[in-house]
């Protein structure tokens, strides 16, 4: 039963995947941009990498009811973005 129950894909469970990236994302941006050690930037960096990657799946595979959280985590992950390249100049 619980293979059957790791093989279940609901569209709940990829939103609240991106949301996990996203803040992971905005927790490595502010720790990064407050320490400004080069290579917790570049974690940082490779962090919303991995969100935008882990966005764009989900997207593909919206149902339309999806589209309000997943322009909030666009719109987190922009915010974090411009904060990480506003730390790196």
């Amino acid at each position: 039963m619980a293979k059957r129950d790791a093989d279940v894909h609901t569209g709940y469970n990829d939103l609240r995947q991106v949301e996990m990236f996203v803040e992971t994302a905005e927790k490595m941006v502010g720790q990064a941009t407050m320490q400004l050690d080069p290579e917790m930037l570049d974690h940082a960096e490779q962090a919303i990498e991995n969100a935008r990657r882990q966005l764009a799946r989900a997207r593909q595979e919206a149902t339309g009811v999806d589209d309000d959280v997943l322009a909030q985590c666009e719109q987190k992950l922009t915010r974090a973005e411009h904060q990480l390249r506003e730390a790196q100049q």
